[in-house]
């Protein structure tokens, strides 16, 4: 059986910032930083990923500044900044851009928020090392093992937990399929997980 390969990606706003990058392979996770959309679309060509799971809003609303998606999850006590929060803005019109392309190489893409993945699986939301030791403890390997990782990093390997968990069929989708939707995790504990 073949082993699928998952890329969970934390957009940056702008390009000159750092865009966590984990790569997700056999339990095995390759982390790194990315700045350039070429840089990260060159990436992903190359490693042929089953699923690309991004931490950034991949549609405007129809109106307003929020989402049916957005609003559901507020209702379901995950907070998310509306893709037309003006600071918002910037990072979904990039990260719809890269979407358009990714869908021209015929990849899978799907948009989560790693703040709420912690959150429906009862993990720390902002301890890094602390999140980094749930992952170990939960079988993931590689760079986890050898050093701390950055804020952008750990939400990108939290991304492709996301993206893990939705090729199992443990997570909810919030939204519609007019304006979109976010994947999250279904309520649970981490430590009942079987990766």
């Amino acid at each position: 059986m073949q082993e699928n390969v998952i890329i969970g990606i934390d957009l940056a706003g702008v390009e000159k910032n750092p865009t966590g990058w984990a790569l997700w392979k056999n339990k095995v996770i390759s982390t790194c930083h990315l700045y350039e959309n070429q840089e990260i679309l060159e990436h992903l060509t190359k490693f042929e990923p089953t699923l690309i799971a991004v931490d950034a809003p991949l549609s405007l609303p129809k109106k307003g500044t929020m989402r049916k998606a957005d609003r559901e999850m507020y209702r379901h006590g995950y907070p998310v900044f509306p893709p037309r929060f003006p600071a918002m803005e910037k990072l979904t019109l990039r990260a719809m851009k890269i979407a358009q392309q990714i869908k021209r190489e015929k990849l899978h893409i799907i948009e989560v928020h790693p703040t709420s993945t912690r959150k429906a699986l009862r993990i720390p939301t902002k301890d890094w090392e602390k999140i980094r030791n749930i992952f170990l403890h939960m079988g993931l390997k590689g760079d986890l093992e050898t050093r701390a990782l950055t804020s952008h990093e750990i939400d990108a390997v939290t991304a492709a937990l996301t993206g893990y968990l939705y090729l199992q069929g443990k997570t909810d989708l919030i939204g519609d399929g007019e304006e979109g939707y976010i994947v999250v995790p279904t309520k649970g504990d981490w430590r009942r997980l079987k990766l």
